[in-house]
């Protein structure tokens, strides 16, 4: 039987210590950490989401503020937003929440953000640097380092480890396929177009799912003693949430596995508040 890697733990481990880094900010710099985020429309999924990170921020004793907009919001109104943010000196990190309505280009959205406030990680400029694996601080993609942050915990070995990641995401699976490279793990990405799936996976030491699609990675698929990642949620006919794996089997094969929920979901947002301080400190140097 696989070890339950338990996120809302290791989550509320990481706020402790970041909420102990705002106080210390607080007392040597008097500087608070700002985080800003922005939704436009009221997807409800989407409110939800942006409504938690805006209490877990205040709770751990940062700046929040939550901006939410119309739909009906134009491109230009909201790049204007986030341009008032980018020139706040008390905001040090800006997140805009997705899906943005159509009439909204992501990649201009993204782009305005200053890449020192980018707390998503998902700039050009913070990509190249991920990818060329600068020796500098810049922000990275949070759900990808917060699965870092739980296979350094449970101290997998990276280093020459097979690593499969099933999924090509800006989001996941590309800016975790570059921390996993620069950690020199030898890494497989696979997607719609791959073959010889089954062969990848069969060979995987740890094998991340993020396709949103349930059950995707069946026991047969994983190799005895492998380390099992699940990004994925999905929500079933009956209302359950379930992720990318199939748990009840892949479990007996794995020497780790992540549940859903409880797994990749709460590192992702615990990874947000650390980053945010990152920023906050980043700026002070």
């Amino acid at each position: 039987m696989a070890k339950i890697i338990d996120g809302k733990a290791l989550a509320a481990q990481l706020n402790e210590q970041t909420a102990l880094r705002v106080e210390k900010l607080k007392t040597q710099s008097g500087l608070v950490p700002g985080l800003a985020v922005i939704i436009v429309g009221d997807d409800p999924a989407s409110v939800i989401y942006t409504r938690n990170k805006a209490k877990k921020a205040t709770k751990l004793g940062f700046k929040s503020v939550l901006r939410k907009l119309p739909a009906t919001t134009s491109e230009q109104e909201l790049l204007t937003e986030i341009q008032q943010l980018n020139h706040d000196p008390s905001i040090h990190g800006i997140l805009v929440q997705e899906p943005l309505p159509d009439h909204i280009h992501q990649e201009k959205v993204i782009e305005a953000i200053a890449p020192e406030k980018d707390v998503d990680g998902f700039h050009p400029v913070n990509v190249g640097k991920l990818y060329t694996n600068a020796n500098e601080h810049y922000p990275v993609a949070c759900t990808p380092r917060g699965i870092i942050t739980m296979l350094d915990h449970l101290q997998a070995p990276l280093e020459g480890a097979n690593v499969v990641i099933v999924g090509r995401s800006r989001l996941v699976g590309k800016p975790l396929q570059a921390l996993l490279m620069n950690r020199n793990a030898t890494v497989t990405v696979l997607h719609h177009h791959s073959r010889d799936e089954k062969y990848y996976l069969k060979h995987a030491d740890i094998i991340v799912v993020a396709v949103g699609q349930p059950n995707f990675l069946s026991a047969d698929d994983v190799k005895p003693g492998a380390i099992v990642i699940d990004v994925g949620i999905n929500r079933t006919a009956d209302g359950h949430l379930v992720g990318d794996v199939e748990f009840a089997g892949v479990s007996q094969v794995a020497s780790a596995i992540t549940p859903v929920p409880g797994g990749v979901g709460p590192m992702t947002i615990a990874t947000l508040m650390q980053q945010t301080v990152d920023l906050a400190e980043w700026s002070n140097d």
